[in-house]
């Protein structure tokens, strides 16, 4: 009786996986919009990765005899101002714009979702100090907080990163927060108390795992954010600075021309830009599917 207990306690997570697995399949095969976000963001992934050597020209070579030239089969997406070939730099800004993303959801899921998990575990002035730095940075406008922290730091890749994350917080330390203060008196956290777990493990080991998939849709969901924070700060001239292939900057640089009929400029980086984060938005609704436990059947 023992050894077969022992033996269903093994095999116990291997099913789990089978069975979420099995639940993931299920999910894309009858949402065809679910399969087709994963499948953008595959591409995406791939462009960030592989871009550089897959594109047809050097995003940063000028050729002022070929500027503002249309769509083509030389040039799948036009010309700019200084011949550039736009398709080279969107696909080679795709590294960029989500390394942003990821670097920024990355650093705020660190401080946001610790902070908010200590502040629901614990509570008292732990809960009061965090929650109070959230209330702060939610009594300003966020985006315009960001460009204050990029205008006051500047204007550099790790500023914006930080900018990203800071006003993101807010949002990861009180769902953190709330999922932490549901659990803390779970019975498996009462467990791991008396087998003499301490307070630290139990929150790192316990609570923290069991909240991870909560906080991987809030992810997915603010990387759509992030990338638009990124290029919105680009537009306004706060961002990635010319000539560095970037989205925000390519319409920023396009929007002057399309009164003068050069669509295409500001187009192909403004529907890639929106792409991404329409992308992201159905993944985050696709892997809240896929990990609640209420959906599986």
């Amino acid at each position: 009786m023992g050894e077969s207990a022992a033996r269903a306690e093994l095999l116990a997570p291997a099913r789990a996986n089978t069975s979420l697995w099995r639940h993931a399949r299920h999910v894309l095969a009858e949402n065809p919009v679910t399969a087709g976000s994963f499948a953008l963001f595959l591409l995406l992934v791939l462009c960030a990765l592989f871009g550089a050597w897959i594109v047809p020209y050097d995003p940063l070579a000028s050729d002022t005899v070929h500027a503002l030239k249309p769509p083509s089969a030389a040039h799948w997406f036009g010309t700019d101002q200084l011949g550039r070939d736009i398709l080279s730099r969107v696909v080679v800004a795709t590294r960029l714009d989500m390394g942003i993303a990821i670097s920024s959801v990355a650093l705020v899921f660190v401080l946001g979702g610790l902070a908010g998990v200590a502040a629901g575990y614990f509570g008292g002035w732990t809960d009061r100090i965090v929650g109070r730095v959230a209330d702060t940075i939610m009594a300003f406008p966020l985006f315009v907080l960001a460009m204050g922290i990029v205008a006051a730091l500047g204007n550099s890749v790790g500023n914006i990163i930080l900018a990203t994350a800071i006003v993101n917080f807010p949002l990861y330390a009180r769902i953190a927060r709330a999922e932490a203060a549901v659990r803390r008196d779970a019975g498996y956290v009462q467990a791991a108390r008396l087998t003499g777990n301490g307070e630290g493990r139990i929150l790192l080991f316990t609570i923290l795992p069991n909240i991870l998939p909560i906080m991987a849709v809030q992810m997915s969901l603010t990387m759509g954010y992030a990338i638009l924070n990124a290029a919105g700060l680009s537009f306004v001239g706060l961002g990635i600075r010319p000539p560095t292939p970037e989205w925000g900057i390519m319409v920023a640089e396009g929007a002057g021309t399309i009164v003068s009929g050069e669509w295409w400029v500001a187009l192909f980086p403004g529907a890639a830009l929106m792409l991404a984060v329409f992308c992201f938005n159905l993944l985050g609704d696709g892997l809240r599917d896929i990990v609640d436990p209420q959906r599986r059947t």
